[in-house]
């Protein structure tokens, strides 16, 4: 009985953790004409464009964090709390008219597009767990000023690094033409 209570009371006193993650799909409408091509359809109706550049499909994620600390009676400070939450907007098309031909290369083609969509949602994923753990294992300051700003400047190193993760993974997948989500038409 002892033991139980004891470790109650480890773990009511252990920082707590929270993780909120929302996805949502946000579609766009391209109608394909007779003589037009796949890609021209797309490029056509696509509302992403980025440095001179249209894509077909886009991933918007963003991880915000809160944390909560206790402070004892001679000034320390340590994080009892966290709460972080990843928001991702992930954008793709929907086709109509085509072929039963053309309509079979678009599914298949945006099956591809969908999984590197999703690729840099797993790295939104990624930053926001890492930002919780780095949020939970800041250690106990002198002050909590101090606590606060150190806590933001670990977290926001985090967020920089997959940042950088998702340019990466562009690059490597050529914006998903690796992974099949590239038109030749």
């Amino acid at each position: 009985m002892k033991q139980a209570l004891l470790l109650l009371l480890v773990l009511a006193s252990a920082a707590q953790a929270e993780v909120l993650d929302r996805l949502h799909y946000r579609y766009y409408d391209a109608h394909l004409h007779s003589g037009e091509s796949l890609s021209q359809a797309l490029a056509q109706a696509s509302p992403i464009r980025e440095q001179g550049q249209v894509f077909h499909g886009y991933t918007r994620w963003r991880v915000d964090w809160r944390f909560w600390w206790q402070e004892e009676r001679d000034g320390r400070c340590r994080i009892t709390l966290t709460r972080t939450r990843l928001d991702t907007e992930i954008t793709l098309p929907r086709l109509a008219g085509g072929d039963a031909q053309q309509r079979q290369r678009f599914e298949q083609y945006l099956a591809a597009l969908r999984e590197h969509e999703l690729g840099h949602y797993r790295i939104g994923q990624a930053a926001a767990a890492e930002i919780d753990a780095v949020l939970l294992d800041t250690p106990e300051y002198p002050s909590c000023n101090e606590l606060q700003r150190q806590a933001n400047q670990r977290a926001n190193a985090v967020l920089q690094r997959h940042v950088q993760d998702e340019r990466r993974y562009d690059r490597d997948t050529g914006h998903g033409r690796s992974q099949g989500a590239w038109l030749t038409d």
